[in-house]
């Protein structure tokens, strides 16, 4: 009988989650683009609103009591549907869902991550480097931590070197729930830009979403900041921005295929 009840709970354990449809949760006009390959990007420079937050009870909460500390003036959204291997195509097992929140742990390989600038007209990198450190005082370097099962609630520091705002410390706040998992980025260091002011201490959040659809997974990117008010530099900042959600986007996603195809 022990043995029994055992197999059951194994078999429930290792059986894929309920998912949402994409639909669902982006809406049936924003799944259809999303669906015909489209990246869905909302940028706004002043008053900024939510405009594609997905439909998804938690992750709503979270940004919910991210916009409420922050009040922010800048913000940059963007929706992106990931399309599972083949042999991934059914909601997430849970050594897929470990997989996948192990590769959002590991901040060194955000190291050399290039983005696209526009007003160059050639790729830059973005981080020039990225760790995993043990607290913002001691600073002193750990290795990208790896877990077998995701903890519910988890807290990171990072010193983060970007080519716009220079050497910086960060906390990274990580929270998983079964059909998603959510990273919230805070800077513990004022940013500037050269000798510039841009951004103080606190005021700049970055929040990754991973949601599971069966088939696919929605990721949605917000970067949201307090900018200062200075002639010119809320466009700059929100450029930055733009490139900061890319460089995030297109680094989860190449993390992604490792975790799933491995």
């Amino acid at each position: 009988m022990k043995n029994g009840i055992l197999l059951c709970i194994m078999l429930v354990s290792a059986a894929p989650v309920f998912s949402a449809s994409l639909e669902e949760l982006a809406g049936a006009e924003q799944a259809a683009a999303l669906i015909s390959g489209d990246r869905i990007v909302e940028v706004q420079l002043k008053n900024p609103s939510l405009r594609i937050l997905p439909r998804h009870e938690e992750l709503r909460r979270v940004i919910a009591e991210t916009m409420d500390s922050l009040s922010p003036s800048i913000m940059v959204e963007t929706l992106y549907r990931y399309q599972k291997p083949r042999t991934a195509a059914g909601g997430w097992s849970d050594a897929e869902r470990a997989a996948l929140f192990n590769q959002a742990l590991a901040l060194s390989t955000l190291t050399g991550t290039e983005y696209y600038s526009a007003s160059r007209g050639a790729m830059r990198t973005f981080y020039e480097s990225s760790r995993v450190i043990d607290g913002p005082d001691t600073k002193k370097i750990l290795p990208d931590p790896v877990y077998s099962v995701p903890p519910p609630s988890l807290t990171l520091y990072a010193r983060q070197k970007d080519l716009t705002f220079g050497d910086n410390i960060y906390r990274y706040s990580y929270l998983s729930v079964a059909d998603a998992f959510f990273c919230v980025q805070e800077n513990l260091t004022a940013l500037t830009a050269g000798i510039i002011p841009a951004v103080g201490r606190n005021k700049l959040r970055n929040v990754m979403a991973v949601i599971d659809c069966g088939d696919s997974m929605l990721i949605y990117l917000v970067s949201m900041a307090k900018a200062v008010s200075l002639p010119g530099m809320g466009e700059r900042i929100g450029n930055s921005f733009t490139n900061r959600v890319e460089a995030m986007l297109k680094w989860f996603t190449g993390r992604a295929d490792k975790a799933l195809e491995s």
